[in-house]
């Protein structure tokens, strides 16, 4: 189980985006890295082809997850993320507030 998932509120911890929040758009597990909207847009060259125009385009990056924080539920502060067993079902919580972040 990943500790981030797409569609979470995340905040960048490192580099320079620090500090800059958004939603996680895919996740990359074997690489530990994920794209947040938004965030680490850097500029590529792009060349023409048949049903795309050519020009600099604008296209965000991964980032190491390792460089993110989940945001807590609570009162969006960032947060380290812990698992627990609810019932028979392993959710995911906050460790800030304890509460639990998905169902």
């Amino acid at each position: 189980m990943q500790k981030i998932r797409k569609g979470d509120e995340v905040v960048v911890l490192t580099g320079k985006d620090k500090g800059r929040q958004g939603t996680v758009t895919r996740v990359l597990p074997k690489d530990n890295r994920a794209f947040v909207a938004g965030v680490n847009v850097v500029k590529r060259h792009q060349r023409q082809s048949a049903n795309q125009e050519g020009g600099i385009v604008s296209k965000e990056a991964s980032i190491d997850l390792s460089n993110l924080a989940l945001l807590d539920p609570k009162d969006s502060k960032p947060t380290r993320v812990g698992f627990r067993m609810e019932g028979d079902k392993k959710v995911r919580f906050s460790k800030r507030s304890g509460e639990v972040i998905d169902g």
